[in-house]
Order: structure tokens, then C-alpha cells, then sequence
């Protein structure tokens, strides 16, 4: 047998094994993926009376401008749009930055405590939010109620995704850079900006995402942290909106609020979804 045509045999049983792939992730999706975004998005455009059924059927009256005009109008969507970008955007990218400079002191250090400090930082993946100590805290430092402690509190308990990720990805460099860097008068935060940080940008992208699903999907300490209406994020708005009707729940507004509300998700996993794959792979290496 030929060189040329082991290759072509081994090309093709590698498309065969990646067909088969995409082809089981996609039988997957459709019963746990799909057919959930189908029935969201056509009861949306729905009457009252139709979406009530919950059914995965065509609509037989389309209600869709008025259904998206009055979650626009009536359930204070822009006012809860501007409210998640304001806590979201700050706190993600703080909490990137943050983590990712701790992930590289962790992964450096020999220091028995700073090893603690990882293991504890990374257990707030899987540790239950605590809300009564957090409200305690926040009345102590006078910022319970207030957009900043909701923000400060999200930051914290999103912080150990990113240490995580990031300190088993800056395990696998090597240090040979760093130290050529300290040689060449480099101080440590030139060091991070211009050799850790570009080095770090797939797992940040994934860790990214991650954050974004988790801080703007966030209703728990939304619910609890937030006072005054006007400060509200998307999750209450869209849970003010679904209770405030005294005929019952309305299913096609609700679903035409979660549609819209997904929508910013959407278009960042859009943008970011080439370097999830890759950074969680790299990411996941805590050795």
C-alpha cells in the first residue's frame, strides 16, 4: 500500500469520526436544545389564548408586534436591559482581570498559604451562595440595597470560574519568558500585560462566557440585594412582569421577555464561541 493512499484512508476515517460526532451531538440537541427554543420562540408570537396551550404548532393568529411591544413598554425592558449592562460589563471584566492576575500568582507561588488561598477561591464554584452573611456584610459596609454591593457580591462569588480556569492554563507555561522579561527590567504588571494576559486570552474567553450566563441569568441576589425598582436587572424585571398580570400568567409575553432577554447572550456566545472549545480544554489542566 502506498504512502498517498494510507493518508486518503486516514483522512477519511477521520471525517467519518468527526461526521458521526456532529451527527450525535445533533440528535443531542434537538430534544434538549431545540425543540425548548422552538416552543419559547413560536409561543411568542402567539395570542393569549394559543400560547396558554403550550403547544410547538404555528401560531393560527400572529401576535408578535404587539406581544414584543408591550414587554418593551409594559415590562420595562430597556430600563432592565441598562441595568444588567451596567452591572454585568464592569463586573465581568473585573472579575477577569482580577482573576486571572490571582490565577498567575497562585500558579507561580510555593507558599503553602497562597495554595490554601486557591483551593479556597476555587471551592466557591460549588459552594451554595450564603444570602444572610453577604446582607450582613453589605449593611456593615453600608451598601446593602445599592447596585455597587449587588455588583461587589457577584464579583465574589463569580471570581473562583476564572482563578480556576486560568491557574491550571499558566501551570503549563513555561517560565522562561518571565524571567527573561525580569532580566530586561520588566516590572510584574508589564509582565501580565504584555506576555501573561495575551497568553491567557482563550481561557478568558470561556471564563467569559461562563460569567456572562451566570451574571446576567443572576436572580437569587438580584432578588434579595436590589431595592429600589429602578435598579432592576433583567431576571426581575421579567419576574415582576410575569406576576403583574391579574388574569394569569401570560405565556406568550413571558416567553417574548425571555426572548429578548437571551438575545444579548446569543449575540456573545456568537462572538466568542471559536475560543470556548480551546480554552476550556486548556483550562482544564490543574496539574
Amino acid at each position: 500500500m502506498s504512502t498517498t493512499t494510507a493518508l486518503r484512508r486516514a483522512r477519511t476515517r477521520t471525517r467519518t469520526r468527526g461526521g458521526v460526532r456532529y451527527l450525535l451531538l445533533t440528535l443531542f440537541a434537538v430534544p434538549w436544545i431545540l425543540v425548548p427554543f422552538w416552543m419559547l420562540l413560536v409561543n411568542s408570537f402567539k395570542t393569549d389564548a394559543e400560547s396558554s396551550t403550550l403547544s410547538l404548532s404555528w401560531p393560527h393568529h400572529w401576535n408578535a408586534g404587539a406581544n414584543y411591544a408591550a414587554v418593551i413598554h409594559q415590562g420595562s425592558y430597556f430600563t432592565g436591559l441598562r441595568n444588567s449592562l451596567l452591572v454585568a460589563v464592569p463586573t465581568i471584566l473585573a472579575v477577569l482581570l482580577f482573576g486571572s492576575m490571582a490565577a498567575w500568582v497562585y500558579a507561580r507561588s510555593t507558599s503553602v498559604s497562597l495554595r490554601i488561598a486557591y483551593y479556597g477561591t476555587a471551592l466557591s464554584i460549588v459552594l451554595p451562595p450564603a444570602i444572610i452573611p453577604t446582607v450582613y456584610v453589605l449593611t456593615q459596609l453600608g451598601l446593602n440595597g445599592s447596585q455597587l454591593g449587588y455588583m461587589l457580591t457577584i464579583a465574589g462569588t463569580r471570581l473562583g470560574i476564572v482563578v480556576f480556569l486560568a491557574t491550571g492554563f499558566v501551570r503549563t507555561l513555561p517560565t522562561n519568558f518571565e524571567e527573561a522579561a525580569e532580566l530586561d527590567g520588566a516590572s510584574k504588571w508589564q509582565t501580565y500585560r504584555w506576555m501573561i494576559m495575551p497568553m491567557l486570552t482563550p481561557v478568558l474567553a470561556t471564563g467569559a462566557v461562563m460569567l456572562v450566563i451566570g451574571v446576567w441569568n443572576d436572580f437569587y441576589f438580584a432578588l434579595f440585594l436590589l431595592r429600589d425598582a429602578s435598579e432592576n436587572t433583567l431576571p426581575l424585571t421579567l419576574y415582576q412582569f410575569a406576576n403583574s398580570s391579574v388574569h394569569g400568567m401570560r405565556w406568550n409575553l413571558v416567553f417574548a421577555h425571555v426572548v429578548l432577554t437571551s438575545l444579548p447572550l446569543l449575540l456573545v456566545y456568537a462572538i466568542l464561541q471559536r475560543r470556548v472549545l480551546s480554552g476550556l480544554t486548556e483550562g482544564s489542566t490543574t496539574g
